[in-house]
C-alpha cells in the first residue's frame, strides 16, 4: 500500500511540474544552468562613456561572485541629457528590476534593450556568462514588451488554481516524504570554516566582492616573498566598509606586480572555483585590481602561525600534533584531487604542482591548509594532450617527483599529475615525522635531501633521486612507535619510484583514519615543546 501511495504521489508530482511549466516555461527550462554562482562586473552607479550606439566597455573594474547561484549579470545604462550613468550588478531574473522583468538573461552577451516605459533613454541587458556585462552592445530599435497579454494571465491563473488543489490533496504524503529525505540527507563535512570565523562572523566571504570600492586595507608588514608575489599581513581599517557590518581583523594580501598579471589571473581562477572551499584549503576572500599602484591583489584569511616549514624549524611535535597536521594535510590534497565535494556535488580535480612545506599554512588549531595555487592545474577532461604538454616542468626542484625531473609524465592520464603531488606530500610528511618527539632523539630541522644546497637545481636532484634512487633517511628508531611506524610505511608507499605504485591522497586519508583505532595508551606523549633559541 505504501509503495502504491508513493507511486501515485510521484505521478501527480510530475503532472504538477508539467502544468506549472505553462506559467514559467522559459525559467524552468533554464534553471539547470544556475548551478554555480556567476562571475559578473559589479559596481554601483558610475558615470558612463557609452553613447547608446555600437559596442562599449563598462567603466567598472570590479569583478564579483554573485551571492546566489540563480543570479545573472545585468547592466543598466541611462542618460537624462546632462548626465550619463551605468550600473553593473548581479540580479535574480525571477525578480523585477526597476519594475521590469528581464527576459534575455539566457544570452551569453549583454545586448542592451530600450525600455521606453522608464524613459526615452533607458537601456538594460542581462546575460549568463563570465563577466558578460563588461561589454555593452547597443542594438537600435529593440524595445521590450511591458505587460503580459490578458489571455496569458488568465491561463496562468487557471493553472495556479489547479496546482493549489492538487498540492493540498497530497500535502500529507508529501510532508512524510520530505521528512524521510531530511533524515537520510548526508551531512556535508569539510565546510566548517572555523578559522574564518575569527575573521568574519556569519557573513559569506564572497559578499566582499559586492563592495563598489576597493577594500580599505592597511598593509602592515611583509610576511613572505615568492617568485611571483609578496605576501603581506594587513588590516581592514574600516569594519563597516561597503555599508555592511563585517568585523574583519587581520587578512593576508598577496601582491603581484603588473608584470605578473598572468600569474595573478591563474591563481584567481583557481580560487574562484566555489567547490574549492574546504577547511584544509586557504580561505579566499576576494581579488582586486589596484591599477593606480600597478598591482594585483589576492586577499585571503590570515594565519598567525605562518607556514609549516617555519613552524617546524622552531617547534617540536607530540604524536597527537603530528597526527593532526599530517591527517589534515592529506585531507587537503585529497579534496584538491577529488572529482566531487564531500556532499557529492561534481567538482573539477586540481593538481597543486608545487606542494611543499613552505606552501602549507598552520592554523590555530594545529591543522594544515594548502596555499599558493599559482602553478596549479585544473584537470578538466576537455584538456588535450598538447594543452597538458604545454604546462611544462614546474614546481620546486627539491620536491619534484622522478617523472617530473625527467619530463616523462604520462600526459594520456590526468592521474599522473596527482601522483606527483602525492610524492611531494610524502616529503612533507617526512618533515613532520622528523620533528616528532615520539621517535626519540630529535635532530635540528632540515629540509628533505638536506645534504644538498639550499636551492638545488634540477640536474642535482636528478642525480640524487633518479640515478642514486635516494630518499630522505628513515632511521629504525622511528619505527618503535606504532603510530609513527604506520606513517613511515605510508611515506614509503607515497614516494615510490613508480608513479603507478604510489598511494592516492584518499588512501593516505584512510590510513590516517585507521590510526585512530590504535591503543591510545601506546600513542601518548608529552605536550608540545618549543626549541629555545637566542
Amino acid at each position: 500500500m505504501e509503495r502504491l501511495r508513493l507511486s501515485v504521489f510521484w505521478c501527480v508530482t510530475t503532472v504538477v511540474l508539467l502544468g506549472g511549466s505553462v506559467l514559467t516555461e522559459q525559467r524552468v527550462n533554464n534553471m539547470d544552468m544556475f548551478q554555480l554562482p556567476q562571475l559578473c562586473k559589479f559596481c554601483d552607479v558610475l558615470p558612463s562613456i557609452c553613447n547608446s550606439s555600437g559596442i562599449c566597455s563598462s567603466v567598472c573594474n570590479r569583478t564579483s561572485i554573485c551571492e546566489n547561484p540563480g543570479e545573472v549579470c545585468v547592466s543598466v545604462w541611462h542618460t537624462d541629457g546632462e548626465n550619463t550613468t551605468e550600473e553593473t550588478l548581479c540580479h535574480d531574473p525571477l525578480q523585477s528590476i526597476h519594475g521590469v522583468m528581464l527576459d534575455d538573461y539566457n544570452n551569453t552577451q549583454c545586448v542592451m534593450k530600450q525600455y521606453k516605459g522608464l524613459g526615452p533613454d533607458y537601456y538594460m541587458c542581462s546575460c549568463n556568462s563570465e563577466e558578460c556585462n563588461e561589454k555593452l552592445i547597443f542594438t537600435p530599435g529593440t524595445v521590450t514588451p511591458e505587460v503580459l497579454s490578458v489571455h496569458a494571465v488568465l491561463i496562468s491563473l487557471a493553472v495556479l488554481l489547479v496546482l493549489v488543489v492538487v498540492i493540498i490533496s497530497f500535502l500529507y504524503l508529501h510532508r512524510l516524504i520530505l521528512l524521510r529525505q531530511r533524515q537520510i540527507k548526508p551531512k556535508c563535512p569539510g565546510r566548517d570554516f572555523s578559522d574564518t570565523r575569527a575573521i568574519i562572523s556569519d557573513v559569506d566571504a564572497n559578499s566582499l566582492n559586492h563592495n563598489t570600492e576597493l577594500l580599505p586595507i592597511q598593509l602592515e608588514r611583509m610576511v613572505g616573498k615568492g617568485r611571483f608575489a609578496e605576501v603581506h599581513r594587513a588590516r581592514l581599517t574600516n569594519a563597516n566598509a561597503g555599508g555592511a557590518n563585517m568585523p574583519f581583523q587581520m587578512v593576508a594580501v598577496k601582491i603581484f606586480p603588473s608584470e605578473e598579471y598572468i600569474s595573478w589571473k591563474m591563481e584567481r581562477q583557481i580560487f574562484l572555483d566555489v567547490e574549492l572551499r574546504h577547511e584544509n584549503v586557504l580561505h579566499f576572500l576576494t581579488a582586486e585590481e589596484r591599477r593606480a599602484d600597478h598591482q594585483y591583489w589576492l586577499i585571503t584569511a590570515y594565519h598567525t602561525k605562518g607556514n609549516l616549514q617555519d613552524y617546524l624549524s622552531t617547534h617540536l611535535l607530540s604524536w597527537e600534533e603530528m597526527y593532526r597536521l599530517g591527517c589534515s594535510l592529506a585531507r587537503g590534497v585529497a579534496h584538491l584531487h577529488s572529482e566531487q565535494t564531500p556532499c557529492g556535488r561534481p567538482k573539477v580535480a586540481i593538481a597543486h604542482r608545487d606542494l611543499k612545506s613552505a606552501n602549507v599554512l598552520v592554523k590555530d588549531d594545529l591543522t594544515c591548509c594548502l596555499c599558493d595555487f599559482g602553478l596549479s592545474l585544473k584537470l578538466d577532461s576537455s584538456l588535450s594532450v598538447d594543452e597538458l604538454a604545454n604546462s611544462g616542468q614546474v614546481g620546486t626542484a627539491r620536491y619534484m617527483a622522478p617523472e617530473v625531473l625527467e619530463s616523462r609524465i604520462n600526459l594520456e592520464n590526468t592521474e599522473s599529475f596527482k601522483q606527483t603531488d602525492v610524492y611531494a606530500m610524502a616529503l612533507v610528511l617526512w618533515e613532520l615525522t622528523s620533528r616528532c618527539i615520539a621517535i626519540g632523539e630529535v635532530k635540528e630541522y632540515e629540509l628533505p635531501f638536506g645534504k644538498l644546497r639550499d636551492h638545488p637545481c634540477v640536474e642535482s636532484m636528478k642525480d640524487s633521486v633518479i640515478r642514486d634512487r635516494e630518499r630522505p633517511e628513515i632511521p629504525s628508531s622511528w619505527c618503535k612507535h606504532p603510530g609513527v611506524n604506520a606513517v613511515c610505511a605510508t611515506i614509503v608507499d607515497c614516494w615510490d619510484q613508480d608513479p603507478e605504485a604510489r598511494l592516492t591522497a584518499h588512501c593516505v586519508v584512510e590510513r590516517f583514519s585507521a590510526l585512530q583505532d590504535l591503543d591510545q595508551n601506546s600513542l601518548s606523549s608529552s605536550p608540545e615543546l618549543k626549541i629555545q633559541t637566542e
